[in-house]
């Protein structure tokens, strides 16, 4: 199946190729938002923004949800009940333009699948809001760039939503990498995995729409080996496997892949669909740390060869995350995960990809 088979089967199962929508009579409610906080138009409204970023946004001091945008007419008066979100900003797929003239709104929120995060994030920018972007940023390094540039073009800030680099004890790790309390890091390993009986017919295993694990995951693990060193690799080895390719049609169970940070410092990384695993480890010349889970939604656990504990605990990474982004934006200062981080991992995962095909390390 094409992309473009799959995009338009995508959008007609969600509803996107609505040709307009009509707004609901107005519902009896109590706006929910104070005017000092920046507002959060959420573009589509799936399990992750109906499960974790709208409850989060209940809980954040600097933002709120104020908009969404839906090709899901059904939808709308279940949001609007309870998020106290106006007829005015409730937007479908092809009005969503229109958002430029709204003042409730100040920052558009791309939730939709990674296929789709270039096309919708575009339009964001050319509203003139600020734009954030759900990890992976996009499925290639051509449409990262030109996300950067349409932000840049219309003077909007762009973040990616890397909720972990927002999390105390992975703040912790990075800050490591640069004091070295446990001496040289020589060796760090990220592993991210599920044991996936049935992963089912989602996006996410779509090739062109998700890209599978290795974007879905995958970009857990590169950037935590990013961080957790402070260096970018120079080159890139990466393997697929498929022992079950009746349920894995279209995208690869399990992806290995090396990357070397020169100076002797090397790096291992693992997705799977066959195992349960959560890691992010560093092995230094004086002992080892490492976060384990080091991408949960519960909470991010770790350790050091010394008994130190990294257990601090957070009530809402989203939460977090989404303050951290507004803080910026609303003190004008750089965001803490901006286009050009998430950039870097889809260039790595283009060339743990060519890897693959190739059999041969891909200089970065």
């Amino acid at each position: 199946m094409t992309y473009m088979n799959n995009r338009r089967k995508f959008l007609k199962d969600t509803g996107l190729l609505l040709g307009g929508l009509s707004i609901l009579p107005h519902l009896s409610f109590k706006p929910r938002y104070q005017k000092d906080k920046l507002g959060i138009c959420l573009v589509g409204l799936g399990n992750y923004s109906e499960n974790l970023l709208a409850p989060a946004l209940q809980l954040t001091k600097h933002c709120e949800l104020r908009g969404i945008v839906t090709g899901s007419p059904e939808k709308i008066p279940v949001w609007q009940k309870r998020h106290g979100i106006p007829d005015k900003n409730v937007y479908n797929y092809e009005t969503m333009h229109a958002i430029a003239n709204n003042d409730d709104i100040d920052v558009i929120y791309i939730v939709l699948p990674t296929g789709l995060h270039a096309e919708y994030a575009i339009k964001a920018a050319q509203t003139g809001k600020h734009v954030w972007s759900e990890k992976p940023m996009a499925k290639t390094v051509a449409e990262c760039e030109a996300m950067m540039k349409a932000c840049e073009k219309n003077k909007v800030k762009l973040a990616i939503g890397y909720r972990m680099q927002h999390e105390p004890n992975t703040q912790t790790v990075i800050k490591w990498a640069d004091t070295k309390p446990y001496g040289q890091i020589k060796k760090v390993r990220g592993d991210v995995g599920f044991n996936i009986a049935n992963p089912g017919n989602t996006w996410r295993m779509d090739k062109e729409l998700g890209g599978g694990l290795i974007y879905d995951v995958g970009v857990y693990a590169i950037n935590g080996l990013r961080y957790i060193t402070g260096k970018e690799p120079i080159s890139v080895t990466g393997q697929h496997e498929n022992n079950r390719p009746e349920l894995f049609k279209e995208v690869e169970e399990i992806t290995t892949f090396n990357l070397d940070f020169g100076g002797g410092l090397t790096g291992s990384g693992k997705t799977s669909a066959a195992e349960s695993v959560n890691i992010l480890r560093a092995e230094c010349e004086k002992g080892w740390y490492q976060l384990e889970p080091f991408q949960s939604y519960t909470g991010v656990k770790g350790k050091a060869s010394d008994g130190t504990l990294l257990n601090t605990y957070i009530e809402n990474q989203q939460a977090r995350q989404m303050d951290d982004d507004a803080l910026s934006i609303i003190n004008n200062r750089p965001m803490m995960v901006p286009g050009e981080e998430g950039l870097k991992d889809i260039a790595i995962v283009e060339a743990i990809n060519k890897s693959a095909q190739k059999g041969s390390p891909v200089t970065l």
